[in-house]
């Protein structure tokens, strides 16, 4: 655990801006001591670092929330999506500065190129990105179910999932298929249906997909019910998904 002090230190932004994050449910601490003090785990650091790198790409605030809080966001998509901007942006930048050395050397009148300075290439992926993840009929629901919530409802909506997850990680031992298992399946369905959107069997068949694909989520399933429950979690789903 690092304190906000730490993690500003660390990341080279104010603590001010991380206190603005955490009022604006950007960035929540992983804990809160009793004396006050904000301390933040790897998981934590993880979402930071995927804020800063859409920040760095001029994404707004607001936007850069609402595609970490989709429901359908893959942390490896979003990398992809973020190299392939970042080299697009470094492209602009060395297309710019190829631009001001020729005038510096030839004079501008004999270089009247305005070519370097559009962005629509860069500009149309970058919305692509945003509306891959805010544009689902899923996300929309969420929007609307989650409208009035505070940070302690979303936190014990959250716990509440984790312990159906913590209740398959008992059944580790039973296989995939068991109808003991499926039936925990059906009730994490109906969780999500009932507190976040409608949980069709093509969306939770992506959501296991997602559960055993590594990273924050992975971790957070597997330190709840135990190491591999994600992954036989997400063999469940698709066994159910079949059915």
């Amino acid at each position: 655990m690092k304190t906000v002090h730490e993690v500003s230190k660390l990341v080279g932004i104010s603590v001010r801006t991380l206190h603005h994050y955490d009022a604006i449910g950007l960035l929540t601490p992983t804990t809160t001591t009793e004396a006050g003090y904000r301390l933040y785990d790897d998981n934590a650091l993880e979402r930071l670092q995927c804020i800063l790198f859409f920040k760095e790409l001029e994404f707004p605030l607001k936007d850069i929330k609402e595609i970490l809080d989709s429901p359908n966001f893959e942390r490896n998509k979003a990398l992809e999506q973020q190299i392939e901007l970042l080299t697009m942006k470094k492209e602009h930048l060395e297309n710019l500065i190829n631009l001001a050395r020729g005038i510096q050397t030839t004079g501008v009148k004999k270089i009247m190129d305005f070519k370097a300075f559009d962005t629509k290439k860069m500009d149309d992926y970058a919305k692509q990105a945003k509306e891959s993840y805010g544009s689902t009929t899923a996300y929309k629901e969420y929007e609307e179910k989650s409208k009035g919530r505070t940070k302690e409802d979303e936190k014990s909506l959250g716990i509440g999932m984790m312990n159906i997850f913590a209740e398959i990680g008992k059944m580790l031992s039973l296989e995939p298929s068991d109808e003991a298992v499926q039936a925990k399946v059906a009730e994490l369905r109906a969780y999500i249906t009932e507190h976040f959107y409608n949980c069709t069997p093509e969306i939770l068949s992506g959501l296991g997909q997602m559960y055993a694909a590594g990273g924050e989520m992975t971790e957070n399933i597997n330190n709840y019910g135990g190491e591999g429950t994600a992954e036989f979690t997400a063999e469940a789903i698709q066994v159910y998904c079949k059915r």
